[in-house]
């Protein structure tokens, strides 16, 4: 899966030094928190998709609230997710 060249995969921050894999694939976190949020928001893109996988993630934003973009075999699915203090879903919604 693409994601972010630089930092944490999900923040971008590059302080840190949390490793877990996610799909397979060995990810940077800055810390387990940014982990957990990062598997929450696959796990909840592929359960509401259908999704087997995904190709790339795109995000803009911060802790306060992301707007992203999943890219899966030519599809793309819209959403704005923010995360509780724990790295859980706080609110999530679908874009057209």
């Amino acid at each position: 899966m693409k994601v972010a060249e630089k930092g944490c995969a999900i923040c971008q921050a590059t302080w840190g030094d949390y490793w877990e894999e996610v799909e397979g694939q060995r990810m940077f976190f800055c810390c387990d928190i940014c982990a957990i949020e990062f598997k929450n928001m696959i796990s909840e893109v592929k359960k509401r998709t259908g999704w087997k996988t995904l190709d790339e993630i795109k995000m803009t934003g911060n802790y306060r609230g992301r707007e992203c973009m999943a890219l899966y075999g030519g599809r793309r699915y819209n959403f704005s997710i923010r995360f509780d203090s724990k790295g859980g879903i706080d609110a999530f919604s679908e874009h057209a």
